[in-house]
């Protein structure tokens, strides 16, 4: 059984009908890639599948439950987490008080203490900065306490909204080594992404979507090598 199971997801807003019924899976362990341009319905996916958006048609299945029922605010409690475009983090709190929101369902202290040290091992920037305000933080590190905030939460399946987006190429270089590393942790992943290159390089599967709707998937190799991907979104 998969552990992301989607069929025929319809968004709508108003009139525009921004995803026009796609099927995606996602097996346990994968990490698999959403690439497309701007307006493709990239991120009405991902807002729909963790309840942020009200899907207007399709079922969402994770973990082997219809996803219907489950308050927005309750995904993370059932292993459902995404590190959103623009990052979403706490401006006025500081990095560590940011990571740890991550963990605001949990009670298990030693652990969460534990996943604390493990993400400033993943960024050691974060542990020199930990009391400074995040609103203050570049781009990149805001970024980083992003990923570190959804890593504390535990997640089966981790959303990633576009986590390149605005950051110089050392530090995409260094947020996709992440990724890599949390996938090769056992964590499941959905990576939606600009950069649909470096996307595709580390993932398994990937899926092409274009005007709300998936015109391609398969082996994220393949999909390097095919020719239409290549010249819509590799540069040729």
């Amino acid at each position: 059984m998969s552990l992301l199971d989607v069929k025929n997801l319809q968004v709508s807003y108003g009139g525009i009908h921004a995803v026009k019924g796609i099927d995606l899976h996602i097996e346990q362990g994968e990490l698999v890639t959403l690439i497309g341009a701007n307006g493709a319905g990239k991120t009405s996916t991902l807002r729909t599948l963790v309840g942020m958006e009200k899907k207007s048609g399709g079922s969402i299945v994770y973990d082997g439950k219809e996803t219907a029922g489950i308050p927005a605010h309750n995904f993370v409690r059932h292993g459902l987490a995404m590190v959103p475009e623009g990052r979403g983090i706490f401006a006025k709190l500081t990095v560590e008080e940011n990571l740890l929101m991550g963990a605001f369902y949990r009670d298990d202290k030693a652990a969460i203490q534990n996943e604390l040290e493990h993400v400033y091992e993943l960024f050691p920037r974060l542990k020199e900065r930990f009391k400074q305000l995040a609103g203050t933080l570049s781009g990149g590190e805001q970024q980083m306490v992003a990923m570190g905030r959804a890593i504390l939460s535990k997640p089966k399946l981790l959303l990633l909204d576009e986590p390149s987006m605005g950051l110089a190429p050392i530090i995409v270089q260094k947020i996709f080594e992440i990724i890599q590393m949390i996938s090769a942790q056992g964590v499941t992943m959905l990576l939606v992404e600009q950069n649909a290159k470096l996307a595709l390089e580390i993932s398994q599967r990937g899926y092409v979507m274009e005007s709300g709707r998936i015109t391609m998937s398969g082996p994220a190799r393949e999909l390097l090598d095919d020719e239409r991907v290549r010249n819509a979104y590799l540069g040729g």
